[in-house]
């Protein structure tokens, strides 16, 4: 920090040491002058942290009276005390509520014939988990997997404390309010109750945080005696378990990015063997629904966008299969789900998310309509499985997240709750698709929103959002937040870059391993276009994303900082060559489909080529704040912290470079929500500054 005690001086920014580290692989040497930064029990590396929250503070001091604003804006367009819809599961309606004040929702229900009420608590519910209550004394709490036995007087919970998404199984009497004496730690995010109630399964985690091993507990036996019942040896693969809508069959998932295996367990009979419906495949990917004597299976086998198989379970052998939905190269089938007289099913066309319904008795075929051209719909809680009405959530960037519930035989649909959002007007802003092209000619979606008297005759603030990854679809959705930067004559746009799903699988595979710098050019392209098009300008075009959205922050900073007035990377995956060559940290041999073994030259190259801390150069860089948590498992805390060391000492330009590390967070930041409003408020004040965007305007 500065010398200066004046008010005015300008805060130091803190250097990182350097020390001598160099990389070979292949023919190639690297020099990585802050390796160091890896090692969380250097007190230097602590020190490093330490100095770079307070020079951000510091350095964002000036805008405190914006950030409070920005949080009291945010915080009034919430209902506080609010509830969920409820959903039936079993002899009970379940939902959450939450109250002011308190930052995370009680898990409650109540019994079906009860009177519906509001938000506050009545002599019918029955508090089943209060989160605040399991937080309390932690500065971070997130509930995993929460599972009511069969008779749901018990009710087995995943609780993390670190954001390191290591989580602790407990089990509670709902009769007595007292826990069990089981207590497993190390585990995953998945349990299964067995039909009788008797065994538990879960899921523990290895040493690189990768879920391995399927475990049955004996409730009442000690947790020393719970047997192995799968132990997965290929490090590329992940297990998951979870139980099919039928409650007949605990299914066990093991996949790798390309590649997946399922298992099946009669859940009345926990001690017997998993059978396999479809051994593993390099490159096939398959899931599952259950249907009485059937099961249908979604698979990309011969199928890029997948296809609809069904099988017979008395012969589930492969060559018994038959087809029941074929492939359709521009549509592309996201999942099977199945409930007793008919089929739901999920599938993207034309960048858009639809919802097929089908009558099995019949054969009887139709889509759910939606109500706008721009939009994200997805099935919601769906437990039950004797059921003609589903749940199904709706938003779109003007319309508010939605609860639905559908009839599917009467095609008719009751809306159940919209998000308050006070003092929101949908009327007042516009959405739309439009788009841009790519270097190589391809026409890349971007959707966008805008207040409806926003003046386009001249260019407006901008931020551009993308990720662009795993084949995950970023769908315009609605945020509530974001209407704060609405409102001040902000433009905000979504860019469906290549790597994502918006297209389905081929153009997921257009942006990955050999092929990942397309989801980079399809990027700028994007932001090109708005400049272009007289949407923006390049001094008022902020960007951000996240994790592999961080990645693109990153590789777009090098190759076109001059498009791009502010940058936020939000736990960036921005050191990624180094990481994809230690096999010991979480994700690394798992995401090899993903985005190549550097240990092969050819998948070294790419990477090398486009990897943001090892293309750091001397030139301009856009204002940046720069995102991360201590405990992230997934991008571990130093990508970031070495990022801006190197970032800071290369940079030509005197531009605003913050990091930000939460001490007590990892992938996601905050749990707490008020927190996590702040968190908000701290980037949303970054951007406004930079773009010199500070008051809402009545007339933009």
């Amino acid at each position: 920090m500065s010398d200066d005690p004046t008010p005015s001086a300008t805060p130091t920014p803190p250097i990182a040491p350097t020390r001598t580290h160099v990389h070979r692989e292949h023919d190639q040497e690297r020099v990585d002058p802050y390796f160091w930064l890896r090692d969380r029990e250097d007190p230097s590396t602590r020190a490093y942290l330490d100095a770079e929250n307070a020079y951000t503070a510091a350095m964002l001091e000036p805008t405190a009276g914006l950030r409070e604003q920005l949080y009291e804006e945010m915080l009034a367009r919430i209902e506080q005390t609010d509830r969920s819809v409820p959903f039936r599961y079993g002899p009970h309606l379940y939902y959450s509520r939450t109250e002011e004040g308190k930052d995370y929702s009680v898990l409650c229900r109540r019994p079906p014939q009860a009177p519906a009420v509001g938000p506050e608590p009545d002599a019918a519910e029955q508090v089943v988990l209060d989160q605040n209550a399991l937080a309390e004394g932690s500065s971070f709490f997130s509930m995993g997997d929460w599972e009511p036995d069969p008779t749901h007087d018990r009710i087995a919970y995943l609780t993390d404390l670190s954001g390191d998404e290591h989580h602790t199984l407990q089990i509670l009497d709902l009769r007595t309010g007292e826990h069990l004496p089981e207590r497993i730690e190390g585990l995953s995010d998945d349990i299964v109750w067995s039909a009788d109630g008797r065994h538990l399964l879960y899921v523990k985690l290895d040493e690189a945080s990768r879920p391995y091993q399927v475990m049955r507990h004996t409730i009442g036996t000690p947790v020393g005696d719970d047997v192995l019942v799968h132990h997965e040896t290929d490090e590329a693969f992940f297990v998951g378990i979870g139980m099919s809508r039928s409650r007949r069959y605990v299914v066990m998932s093991l996949g790798s990015q390309i590649t997946s295996e399922i298992r099946l367990l009669r859940a009345d009979r926990a001690e017997d063997e998993f059978w396999t419906v479809a051994p593993r495949q390099h490159g096939v990917e398959y899931s599952v629904a259950h249907h009485g004597e059937h099961l249908y299976v979604v698979t990309n086998e011969d199928a890029i966008n997948f296809r609809v198989m069904q099988l017979e379970l008395s012969r589930p052998q492969r060559e018994h299969w038959v087809e029941k939905i074929p492939h359709d190269p521009q549509i592309k089938i996201d999942g099977v789900h199945a409930f007793a007289d008919h089929l739901v099913v999920s599938r993207r066309e034309k960048g858009l998310p639809v919802l097929g319904v089908e009558v099995l008795a019949t054969g009887e075929c139709h889509d759910i309509e939606m109500p706008e051209p721009v939009y994200d719909v997805w099935m919601g809680t769906n437990l039950e499985f004797d059921t003609a009405t589903i749940r199904f959530a709706y938003t779109s960037l003007v319309t508010p997240h939605s609860v639905y519930d559908y009839d599917l035989n009467s095609k008719t649909r009751q809306l159940r709750k919209r998000s308050p959002v006070k003092g929101y007007d949908p009327a007042r802003f516009v959405s739309r698709r439009i788009h841009a092209t790519a270097p190589d000619g391809t026409a890349i979606p971007v959707s966008l929103v805008h207040r409806a008297d926003l003046d386009r005759s001249r260019p407006q603030p901008t931020l551009l959002a993308g990720y662009g990854s795993y084949g995950y679809s970023y769908d315009p959705g609605f945020s509530s937040t974001r209407v704060s930067l609405l409102e001040r004559g902000m433009i905000f746009a979504l860019a469906h870059v290549r790597g994502g799903g918006e297209l389905g699988r081929p153009w997921y595979e257009a942006g990955k391993l050999t092929h990942k710098p397309n989801t980079f050019s399809d990027f700028i392209a994007c932001g090109q276009m708005l400049v272009d098009e007289g949407y923006a300008e390049p001094s008022r075009l902020a960007i951000r994303g996240g994790s592999a959205g961080g990645l693109l922050m990153g590789a777009v900073a090098n190759l076109r900082p001059d498009l791009f007035g502010v940058v936020i990377a939000d736990v960036p995956f921005v050191d990624a060559l180094t990481t994809m060559l230690d096999p010991s940290l979480p994700l690394t041999v798992v995401e090899y489909d993903e985005w190549g073994d550097p240990s092969k030259r050819e998948a070294y190259d790419v990477i090398r080529s486009y990897s943001p801390y090892d293309n750091v150069s001397a030139q301009d860089y856009p204002a940046m704040l720069v995102l991360a948590g201590l405990h992230d498992p997934r991008v571990s805390y130093w990508e970031p912290a070495k990022w801006v060391a190197k970032l800071r000492a290369t940079k030509t330009d005197d531009n605003v470079l913050l990091l930000y590390t939460n001490m007590d967070a990892g992938h996601g930041g905050a749990s707490g929500r008020y927190d996590a409003l702040r968190e908000t408020a701290r980037w949303f004040s970054f951007v406004l500054e930079h773009l010199h965007v500070a008051e809402p305007d009545p007339v933009a």
